[in-house]
């Protein structure tokens, strides 16, 4: 029987991070690589990364552990592809919010707010993708941040671009840069399905105390 060709790395971040949130289970998806990937953010998210085992996400994921190990050499491996395409994700939105804004007032409100959107609804793989990030082994930890200095980047551009036409007053770059989006990424901490604000509402505050944060007076 024929295989499916494997699944682009658009549709990848698709099913890993769907607009809107992840509505489906596991079990929906049909890429087997995928299937495992998601069963593996959600164990790692509900257990954290050294108390799940392999039996725990092949078992999520309908497989034998030794079905894990076909597509994936470790539970690192894992950790690792989630956490790049989670940043990679998030870089590409951020960077898509700065070119967006007409003015760099409005680049900083999208940018953060949408970052701040975007955690709360994946807070799941935002936990993972931030908070297990010690967890990776040195060369895949330096290709994470790499990812994490352009996230860096496009922040501090937009501050750089406000103070040039007078709209903000930043004496620190890249502590106010590392303060907004340690802002956003707080987000996945505390935020889940249950609580009171919904990703809209916070996309709007966050995105507002962004602005008053900076704004030259």
């Amino acid at each position: 029987m024929p295989t499916s060709p494997p699944l682009s790395e658009t549709a990848v971040l698709a099913a890993l991070a769907p607009e809107g949130g992840r509505a489906g289970t596991t079990g929906d998806v049909t890429d087997t690589a995928v299937r495992i990937m998601l069963a593996a953010a959600d164990a790692f998210a509900e257990r954290g990364f050294h108390a799940t085992t392999t039996r725990d996400i092949a078992s999520r994921a309908g497989l034998s552990p030794a079905g894990v190990y076909v597509h994936f050499a470790s539970k690192e491996v894992l950790l690792f592809e989630l956490s790049r395409r989670g940043h990679a994700r998030a870089r590409d939105l951020l960077v898509a919010a700065a070119e967006a804004g007409p003015t760099p007032t409005d680049a900083l409100r999208s940018i953060v707010g949408g970052f701040s959107r975007w955690h709360a609804e994946h807070y799941e793989l935002g936990r993972i993708v931030q908070f297990e990030f010690r967890h990776l082994s040195p060369e895949h930890r330096d290709e994470v941040l790499t990812l994490r200095r352009e996230i860096d980047q496009v922040v501090a551009g937009v501050l750089r671009d406000g103070m040039e036409t007078g709209e903000f007053s930043v004496v620190d770059v890249s502590a106010t840069s590392l303060a907004l989006l340690s802002m956003a990424i707080d987000v996945a901490r505390w935020y889940s399905p249950e609580v009171r604000r919904t990703p809209e509402a916070i996309e709007v505050a966050y995105g507002e105390l962004a602005v008053r944060l900076v704004r030259s007076s």
